[in-house]
């Protein structure tokens, strides 16, 4: 983007600026200072003036930029990266350069709206408890929200000498929806008697009692009746103070209309989950953490309402079905490629890529910043908005466009969600090991730690990592499979095998077909999602993509015959990327008028099996011959050859009541 100007300030200088490595890898025009948000900030109101883009090196004094900008009355995009916490402030930042030129071409690709769910609360809550302190909990909630209590009747509780609000006896069995919409199935629903004394005195319990509500507060210190990430649903251990001092502060601003991001875009069309009440794929459905995915006939489905963002379903999902939105795939990779390719302009060699989610990394990443010896200069930081919505072509690209290494910052304690991209980095292993690709090191791996100390010391072993191939320079275009495709094919060398096994699971192999038992149903070809296996419409065929298998399952389990299994691999050979002929026959003709129909296997086998069955229609031969005459003429025959569809074993004498009662009077 030779239009945008860059500028860097050395924060008084705090940190050195390779000014000449700097400008040749950042694509813009590079313009320095030393005090920029304060002596210097004529030279930011000078770059606003030209009209064009501005990428400002600092995002701690974002806001005052922001701000003159407005009073500026300036309209052009204006881009913030963070070049002093991720790059400067470091043992290491005298040769930060090259990373400092990376960060800000990768900060120039701006990130594009998010489309938003809308949520709407009326204030309606239940609060579930099993002593006083919920009914504590709602008496001081009671000025901003229509509640109503919901005791477990365990516990002995005195009455309330003014009843305020609802408060009954009742479990609740399960609950379903989201802030605005929930409802709750409650067993042994019961009143107390308005002449309880000590403690209330329960009425008769009723189960299967429904309570809509728009909010729920669970202070019975059970078990959680969703995953706590589920919107309008708080929890909190009645033993403990301050967290249902924390709860009843939140619940009182759950009224009112909420927008939340919509973290997924799915496209029910591309999705491999199931055709014809067979299912296939369920990678999704086994990682969701929150309930947000659902099977349903043909596809799953999503309720953008309950999904919390973490990106599971999108790491794994083999079709593109399911891709994260926020930001889409191709603006991630897209600023992937802008900081690598930036680093390596501008001179930097054997990148780390450190891809990290939202505050947890950006936290530890400044605590060692400040603290400790900063971010080498080799380690190039990337935010994601969850580090396990990471799938296989953002990682496949990587080491495509130049990375050495690439790790993944995760908390301490693990996440909900992360299964998929654990799985993804042990294909992405594989893979690399396939292609001869790989180091005594893993190239990929996680790095889980709450520490910063610690993150510095395990990205230090990391630094020993080498490429050993040339770096491409593709553009993520197409969906995520397909840049994947590029990826893996950059990354062969020409001594690297055609084919590659990969772990169980992998989104790519060949559906086989053992020939000899195929009759040309084409059932496979029916329920593919992806037309991996395909027919030939001028004649009995049955051709296969390889490239386009996602090893979803859906042929194997609809197959009559079951003669297709699943291998996963990667194949490189040009055959791969051509549909290959599987099966093929000569059409089978039709015994009266040669007409071409079916194929002779598939008669003989329906013939075997109607033979089989015994059937009174099929005991005698010349009904078994009509499978041998096309759709007309076995018609023909049916109607004029003197075949009677109804000539059936005589049928037993219906007998009524009377006939019953009769024999029974004779007897």
């Amino acid at each position: 983007m030779p239009d945008r100007i860059a500028l860097v300030c050395s924060c008084e200088d705090s940190m050195r600026l390779d000014e000449r490595g700097i400008a040749r890898g950042c694509g813009a025009e590079l313009r320095t200072a030393e005090q920029l948000c304060q002596a210097q900030r004529d030279r930011f109101l000078a770059a606003l003036a030209t009209g064009r883009p501005v990428t400002v090196g600092c995002t701690q004094e974002a806001p005052l930029f922001t701000e003159l900008a407005e009073e500026a009355g300036a309209t052009q995009p204006l881009a913030f990266v963070n070049l002093r916490e991720q790059a400067g402030w470091s043992a290491e930042g005298a040769g930060a350069g090259p990373k400092i030129a990376g960060l800000i071409a990768a900060a120039a690709i701006p990130l594009p709206e998010t489309a938003l769910v809308p949520l709407t609360s009326a204030g309606v809550t239940l609060v579930l408890g099993r002593d006083a302190v919920a009914i504590e909990a709602a008496r001081r909630l009671a000025d901003r929200l229509d509640l109503t209590v919901l005791l477990t009747g365990t516990e002995p509780v005195t009455p309330a000498p003014r009843t305020d609000f609802p408060i009954l006896r009742g479990r609740a069995r399960s609950a379903t929806g989201w802030l605005g919409a929930f409802e709750v199935v409650v067993d042994g629903h019961a009143a107390p008697s308005p002449a309880s004394r000590a403690a209330y005195a329960w009425g008769p319990g009723r189960d299967g009692a429904r309570s809509r509500c728009d909010v729920i507060l669970d202070l019975t210190g059970g078990p959680a009746l969703f995953h706590e990430t589920r919107q309008g649903y708080l929890r909190a251990n009645p033993a403990d103070a301050a967290a249902v001092e924390r709860l009843v502060a939140e619940a009182g601003q759950l009224v009112g209309e909420f927008d939340k991001p919509r973290f997924v875009q799915f496209e029910a069309g591309l999705c491999a989950h199931a055709r014809n009440r067979r299912t296939g794929c369920t990678r999704c459905l086994d990682l969701c953490p929150t309930g947000a995915i659902t099977p349903g006939k043909t596809s799953v489905e999503i309720s953008a309402e309950i999904c919390a963002g973490c990106g599971a379903c999108a790491a794994v999902c083999p079709t593109g079905a399911v891709t994260y939105a926020l930001p889409p795939p191709g603006t991630t990779l897209a600023r992937l490629r802008a900081l690598l390719l930036g680093y390596a302009e501008a001179g930097g060699r054997d990148a780390i890529l450190l891809l990290h989610g939202g505050t947890h990394g950006e936290g530890l990443i400044d605590a060692l910043a400040r603290h400790g010896e900063g971010l080498p200069a080799r380690v190039l930081p990337l935010r994601l908005n969850e580090a396990s919505q990471l799938d296989l072509a953002t990682l496949a690209a990587a080491f495509a466009w130049g990375a050495a290494g690439v790790r993944v910052l995760l908390p301490g304690r693990r996440g909900h969600g992360t299964e998929g991209l654990f799985r993804n980095l042990d294909y992405a292993e594989a893979a690399l090991d396939g292609l001869g690709l790989a180091a005594a090191l893993p190239r990929a791996a996680a790095i889980e730690t709450d520490d910063p100390f610690s993150l510095g010391e395990a990205l230090a072993p990391a630094l020993a990592l080498r490429t050993g191939w040339p770096t491409a320079g593709f553009l993520p275009l197409g969906a995520p499979r397909e840049v994947l495709r590029q990826a893996l094919r950059a990354l062969r060398g020409p001594e690297a095998p055609e084919v590659i096994a990969m772990p169980e699971a992998a989104p790519f192999g060949i559906a086989a077909v053992a020939a000899d038992g195929c009759t040309l149903c084409l059932a496979c070809t029916m329920v593919c999602p992806t037309g991996a296996f395909s027919a030939n419409p001028e004649t009995p065929q049955l051709r296969f993509l390889e490239d386009a298998c996602v090893q979803c399952g859906l042929c194997a389990a609809t197959c009559p015959e079951r003669v297709i299994s699943l291998s996963p691999r990667l194949n490189f050979a040009e055959a791969a990327s051509q549909p290959q002929v599987v099966k093929e026959e000569a059409p089978f003709p039709c015994a009266h008028c040669a007409k071409p129909f079916g194929t002779a296997s598939s008669i003989a086998r329906v013939k075997s099996r109607l033979a089989a069955s015994g059937h009174w229609m099929f005991k005698d031969p010349s009904r078994l011959a009509l499978l041998e005459l096309c759709e007309d003429c076995r018609a023909s025959e049916a109607t004029l050859g003197g075949v009677d569809p109804y000539a059936g074993p005589s049928r037993p004498v219906v007998r009524t009541t009377e006939d019953w009662i009769r024999e029974a009077e004779e007897e």
